[in-house]
């Protein structure tokens, strides 16, 4: 594993131990649905999506050289 590889993967680890932490979740604990599911859950679901995306293309990235 390449030093900036892992640099990265360690960014978006960090990421997203930031964006599911209290601080940033108690922003979406509110009323309100997006396309009939709380916010919350929506939020959780989007943020989740995006860590597997965004480490699916360091992976794809590493794969091609």
């Amino acid at each position: 594993m390449t030093g900036r590889r892992s640099e990265r993967l360690i960014a978006l680890a960090l990421l997203g131990a930031a964006l599911f932490n209290y601080p940033v979740l108690s922003l979406f604990a509110v009323d309100g649905k997006v396309l009939g599911v709380p916010i919350l859950f929506a939020y959780l679901f989007i943020v989740w999506a995006g860590l597997i995306f965004g480490l699916a293309r360091l992976n794809r990235a590493a794969a091609r050289g």
